[in-house]
């Protein structure tokens, strides 16, 4: 199953139920689109994505994350109600606010959830950003530092569209994607709006059975130094 559109589907986290509400997520969850962001340790995938969101949003669009954590790592404080909960045992906190709330879950001795079942988990959005992920289901943009040392991945086996570096890739696998720039964030928003909206329309045009999980790299958007997208008035 393509992740690109993102599934209405029974999400799988531990003890987890589907509310009514939580099912009014999943059909208003059809639209909403995927994307990638890929690279090592140091390249500046948060870095990046940090510039895109608030481009992304003056677009009009509405924009959420998923980031993958490859270590242990806690969003409360020791000494804190949560925080004492949790330690004592508690296998879910909720901290609610006027302003924001959060859910802890702790995984015990449970496997990690897949990416699809945290994209289930997720309020519909226009566009969801994953950040950290290797899955080839969805089409990602790799971010390529030339201090960090690293090659670039192979393009067509990690399903990316394109390669955001502050210096020009000479790659050594077959199919290089288009290249952008790192320092141009408007430059690489240009990009995500095009590439979604062709995405888009191949798949409307194509019948249901011939539609592809992404575009090719040969059809993905050349170049992102054309004019700037349109204000976002949904994927047309």
């Amino acid at each position: 199953m393509s992740l690109f559109a993102a599934p209405a589907r029974r999400a799988r986290f531990p003890g987890a139920e589907r509310s009514s509400t939580q099912r009014d997520h999943d059909s208003n969850r059809q639209g909403m689109k995927i994307l990638g962001f890929a690279g090592h340790s140091g390249a500046g995938k948060t870095t990046l994505i940090e510039q895109l969101i608030p481009r992304l949003r003056r677009k009009g669009l509405r924009v959420s994350v998923v980031k993958h954590a490859h270590h242990a790592f806690d969003l409360d404080k020791p000494g804190k109600d949560s925080f004492r909960h949790r330690a004592a045992g508690a296998s879910e906190v909720m901290l609610v606010s006027s302003i924001r709330w959060a859910l802890v879950h702790e995984l015990h001795d449970e496997e990690e959830p897949s990416l699809e079942d945290q994209i289930a988990r997720m309020s519909p959005c226009d566009l969801l950003l994953v950040e950290g992920f290797k899955s080839p289901s969805i089409p990602k943009i790799e971010i390529h530092r030339s201090a960090v040392g690293r090659p670039s991945f192979p393009a067509k086996a990690m399903n990316i569209v394109a390669i955001a570096s502050d210096t020009r890739q000479e790659s050594e696998h077959a199919g290089v994607p288009p290249q952008l720039d790192l320092n141009d964030p408007d430059a690489i928003v240009t990009f995500i709006l095009d590439y979604l909206r062709m995405q888009q329309r191949e798949s409307v045009e194509r019948p249901p059975d011939m539609v592809r999980n992404s575009l090719t790299l040969a059809d993905a958007p050349e170049s992102a130094g054309c004019t700037g997208a349109a204000p976002f008035d949904g994927w047309r």
